[in-house]
């Protein structure tokens, strides 16, 4: 698929939701890119510990919550995506602020959800 999807605070354990969400995402055929505090793999995709200046992407999925999104502002808008989803206890006016005058689309929404409703 065309939407490369980088999802930004990436776990390799398997509860966690951007867990699920990596793999929802790998078994419905998307290009995705990981970064997470600690290395490591989800279904062969590397979670990388360092900033990736990725091109291309689509969408950056955040499982990251609002005090720990600060230092990736910068990187957030230099890889200027499509759009940016702010999954659950991830909501930021401060990020949505910067994404607005960066002309970043994004939204409030469970990447899950838009995986399970066809809606991603």
């Amino acid at each position: 698929m065309s939407k490369k999807t980088l999802v930004m605070g990436a776990s390799t354990k398997p509860n966690r939701y951007s867990n699920y969400a990596l793999e929802r995402l790998i078994d419905r055929g998307y290009d995705v890119v990981a970064f997470g505090k600690r290395e490591g793999q989800v279904s062969g995709i590397s979670i990388e510990t360092e900033l990736v200046p990725y091109e291309d992407v689509h969408t950056i999925t955040l499982y990251l919550g609002p005090k720990n999104q600060t230092a990736y502002y910068d990187y957030i808008v230099s890889l200027n995506p499509k759009r940016v989803i702010f999954n659950p206890g991830t909501e930021n006016p401060e990020l949505y602020q910067i994404l607005r005058e960066a002309k970043i689309p994004f939204e409030a929404s469970c990447t899950l959800v838009l995986l399970s409703t066809n809606q991603y």
